[in-house]
């Protein structure tokens, strides 16, 4: 009997883990590059990856043109990926260079600070990134550079009904 309990008690504690641990994306605004206001709020209905980088970021740097290919792969099945800069204003020309040299095909923001970072639970990394499921929470973080299994792992398992494992709720990669 109390083997069974148990039982029970784990497979709720694994089954309802990530559930539990996704969260409401706070309202955040920013900037597209033509100027448009956006929010995080209105990427409801939509699974998002949104990662936060900085052209002076070497990481960011190699991270970009993965997340920008994966876009292309998922975009299709409805997922939304988001580069959000951290740069300060007066280097916002950089993103449009760097953009334009690495042919990256990606919605980018700007706008976002540590203090944005901090907001999200991803402390003071960049790149930082975040998937959101179609409700607008959080259920994944991955402080540091993402790499293609990690954003795939979350993104599978969201388009698949949560069926399986769930992914780790956070990854380091630094």
């Amino acid at each position: 009997m109390l083997r069974s309990l148990s039982a029970i008690a784990l497979w709720l504690i694994v089954g309802f883990a990530p559930s539990v641990l996704a969260k409401p994306v706070p309202d955040l605004k920013f900037h597209d590059l033509a100027g448009r206001e956006q929010h995080l709020k209105d990427l409801r209905g939509s699974i998002t990856v949104i990662s936060f980088w900085a052209t002076w970021c070497a990481p960011c740097r190699e991270e970009l043109p993965r997340l920008s290919l994966l876009n292309q792969q998922y975009a299709t099945r409805g997922v939304r990926m988001i580069a959000i800069s951290v740069d300060n204003p007066k280097d916002f020309a950089k993103i449009q260079t760097f953009l334009q040299q690495q042919n990256i095909a990606l919605d980018v923001w700007t706008g976002a600070g540590i203090d944005t970072l901090d907001r999200l639970g991803l402390g003071d990394i960049v790149p930082s990134t975040i998937v959101m499921d179609r409700n607008g929470e959080v259920v994944g973080r991955i402080s540091g550079e993402a790499q293609n299994p990690d954003v795939a792992g979350y993104l599978d398992w969201l388009l698949h009904n949560r069926q399986g494992a769930a992914p780790a709720p956070i990854l380091k990669r630094f």
